[in-house]
Formats: C-alpha cells, structure tokens, sequence
C-alpha cells in the first residue's frame, strides 16, 4: 500500500512540529528533507520498496555522507509515525564512530584570527564580530539572536532552548568590542546581529559568508563553518 505526501501534509506537519515547541531551524529542515523524497518520488505513492530505492539512491547516484542520509532518513520516518503511515518505515546506516578525534577538521587559532583578519579586510565587520562571538563563547550558531543590547550591557545573556534556560558570560574583551560594534551601527536594543531590514541575520547567509573567506585565508573550506568555532572554544576551556 502507497501514500502520497502533498503541499497540504507538509503544511499540516509543520504546524504540528510548531506545536510540539520545535525551533524554526529543525522545522525547516525537517520540511526541506521531506521535499527531497517528494522530488525523487515524482508524484509516485510513497512504498516501503520505493522508500529502500530511494536510501540507495542517496547513497549511490548523490554520494551523500552516511551521516545526511540517515537525516534525510529520520525526517521521513518520523513524517510517517505522524501520518500513521505503518509500514514505510526504513531502517538508518550504521556508522561506525572513530575512537579517537583525528582533529584534522578543526580550527586552530591561528585559522580563527585569520578568518577575523579577513573578514575585517573585506568589510564584513558584521561577520567578524560574529566568529568573535561564536568563539569567545561557544555559542550555536541558532544562539545568536539571543545576544542583545542588554544582554552585552549586563555581561551575561539569557539563553533559551525547547525546555530549558541557561546564563552565558561575555568576556570583558568581547563585552568592549561588542560595545562599540552597537554604538557605530546605531543599535538601540534587542537582537545585535541584524539585517539592514532589522531581521536576525539567517544562520545560511553566516555560513555563506564564512565559507567565502577560504581563498584570503587558505584554509580549506570543509575546516570553515560555524560550529567549529564553538569546538575551538570547547578546546580552549579544556
């Protein structure tokens, strides 16, 4: 038996996730997986055998890692336990986790002050206070509308995730240069990290931005996304 997953179930679906207190990024990428298997389906009925096509299909005709597959993998199951649609459930690739961190992938500081350096040589003073920020806090990059006017004030913001509240510190250092970045753009209060319409800057437009600064700094771009700088303020800490 086959089902077809339309404009409508996706609609429905997303009000759901809403109501269930998910965050807009995990909503949105949860659609945006779904709609993959909608474009490889082709208006087809959803089955188990075109569902086991499909995993394949990712793994071998796009060459996606492993670890996207089984993402893409979790967004339609779970679209299927909602819509009770019993039986198109698929199983996920096991991965088989190194026991020992490479750290090949991860910046050093030295790549951080480069990044910093060119960003600032490009004129994106916004994007390098942004790395500054990421790493001299360790924050997610979904984290960064919770960084205020008043937040930079007091020393320490409010973070809030699906369940739970948590302080972060801003270091003195960072606490100045956030200080003059809000009085030279003019930012009266709330979020600091705005678009030119007041809008929270979208977390692909960071990294975007970060992953156009490879060829100043020579740093491969598999080493430059956000996240990475939340790992080398992890390794700082340590």
């Amino acid at each position: 038996m086959g089902y077809i997953i339309t404009e409508k179930i996706l609609q429905k679906y997303s009000e759901y996730l809403d109501m269930e207190e998910k965050s807009k990024a995990t909503i949105k990428k949860y659609i945006c997986d779904i709609k993959k298997l909608m474009a490889y389906a082709g208006g087809q009925e959803i089955t188990k055998k075109l569902m086991l096509e499909y995993k394949e299909y990712l793994r071998i005709n796009k060459k996606y890692k492993l670890s996207s597959i089984n993402s893409f993998l979790i967004a339609a199951n779970r679209l299927f336990e909602y819509l009770e649609w019993y039986g198109l459930h698929v199983k996920t690739y096991r991965i088989q986790k190194e026991a020992f961190a490479t750290g090949k992938m991860d910046l050093s500081m030295q790549e951080y002050k480069k990044l910093v350096a060119a960003a600032r040589h490009k004129g994106k003073k916004r994007l390098a206070m942004i790395i500054q920020t990421l790493c001299s806090m360790g924050l997610r990059i979904s984290e960064l509308p919770y960084i205020t006017v008043e937040g930079v004030k007091k020393g320490e913001i409010d973070i809030y995730g699906k369940s739970k509240q948590r302080k972060a510190l801003v270091p003195k250092k960072l606490q100045e240069l956030l200080s003059a970045y809000i009085k030279e753009n003019n930012i009266k209060n709330g979020t600091v990290f705005i678009t030119s319409k007041g809008n929270a800057v979208d977390r692909s437009n960071i990294w975007r931005e970060m992953k156009a600064l490879k060829d100043e700094t020579g740093i491969t771009e598999e080493k430059i996304f956000p996240h990475n700088l939340r790992h080398l303020f992890a390794k700082k800490i340590l």
